[in-house]
């Protein structure tokens, strides 16, 4: 069975709120050219955090860091014509460039620390992999489990096995897309939670990808738009318990699948403040609060020693930094920046959504 321990059960029994956020709103040039600016300061010291510990950092940091040069590449392009803007596009180039070149160097490095892993996974970091959404939805709550399952029977080898085995980079030398019968029952599998959840919905947005349509991709929409309502209401009720640590890695993970997949509800302002507030302004890195800074609730200081991880491997700097905190941060900040620039007509089509603070838009 699937499920995040006791902090994310006791996430779940959590009444929703509403915040109001303090960023100003993107409806006027000023507002826009202001959040975007944040945004970039914060992806610019990310970088710089990236490229003084390159030769130590795993695949799974790289992977942020890839998602993050393909929206870069998307805001470049859709900014271009956009005049008002050309100061802060010609920032979106250089870093693009930037990370461009560096992501190229990860490659010799990791095929030094892990080169089984690497040739299991190099298809992900590799460009042309991340394809960016160009059209937009919203998570329905209709769709929200009404229970969650409490145990967890996703492992790491049995993702990486389901994975590998959709990628087509197993040594038995199978084609991509192959979906074996335990891997299909694995990943649409109802009642996860946690990084189970977001391990589903990471299947079926590389089957995207790399263009998977027969089968069960025939309803890749369907378990998208089922696994991001339920990702949805976790993100929720992390928010409503003020963010505590241990959930603040599966959240921005969270916003960062469902935006690449055109969830455009993920794209909140208060969830934009939270996010740009974690981020170590000496070291450019996300990852374990200071503890003058650690706003742990007392139930949260209680419960996440019983937080289960089903996410991939980690690798931890000096100071609290955190590789896989820092990928998904600039993944969804990345996210963030690409749908500012977009601009998504999201209020147009009243869609049914969960109940939720204002998006972005």
């Amino acid at each position: 069975m699937c499920g995040l321990g006791r902090l994310l059960l006791l996430l779940l029994l959590t009444p929703l709120w509403l915040q109001v956020s303090s960023l100003p709103q993107p409806d006027t040039p000023e507002g826009k050219a202001t959040t975007a600016g944040l945004i970039l300061s914060a992806l610019e010291r990310a970088t710089v955090f990236l490229e003084e510990r390159l030769p130590d950092f795993n695949l799974d940091g790289i992977v942020g860091f890839q998602v993050l040069q393909v929206q870069l590449r998307g805001v470049h392009k859709v900014w271009a014509g956009e005049p008002q803007l050309q100061l802060l596009n010609l920032r979106v180039g250089r870093l693009a460039q930037k990370l461009l070149t560096l992501l190229h160097r990860s490659t010799s490095y990791l095929k030094l620390s892990d080169p089984t892993y690497l040739q299991e996974f190099q298809p992900i970091i590799q460009p042309g992999f991340w394809k960016l959404p160009h059209s937009w939805t919203r998570t329905n709550a209709s769709m929200v489990y009404p229970t969650f399952e409490t145990e967890d029977a996703f492992s790491e080898n049995h993702s990486d096995h389901c994975l590998v085995q959709l990628l087509g980079t197993g040594m038995d030398g199978s084609q991509p897309c192959r979906l074996p019968d335990f891997c299909r029952t694995l990943m649409t599998r109802t009642g996860c939670s946690g990084y189970s959840l977001s391990h589903q919905l990471i299947y079926f947005l590389f089957a995207r990808m790399i263009g998977c349509t027969k089968g069960p991709f025939q309803q890749n929409q369907h378990y998208m738009d089922l696994f991001c309502a339920n990702m949805m209401n976790l993100n929720q009720r992390v928010e409503v318990a003020r963010y505590p640590y241990p959930t603040q890695d599966l959240f921005m993970e969270n916003i960062m699948l469902c935006g690449f997949g055109g969830f455009v509800d993920f794209y909140k302002f208060p969830w934009l403040e939270a996010i740009l507030r974690w981020q170590k302004q000496r070291e450019g890195c996300f990852g374990k609060p200071a503890p003058e800074d650690n706003e742990f609730s007392k139930a949260a200081q209680h419960h996440q020693q019983f937080l289960t991880r089903v996410k991939r491997r980690e690798k931890v700097f000096p100071g609290g930094c955190s590789a896989h905190n820092t990928a998904m941060a600039v993944g969804s900040l990345g996210g963030f920046l690409y749908a500012l620039a977009e601009r998504p007509p999201a209020h147009r089509k009243p869609l049914q959504s969960t109940p939720s603070p204002p998006s972005v838009f």
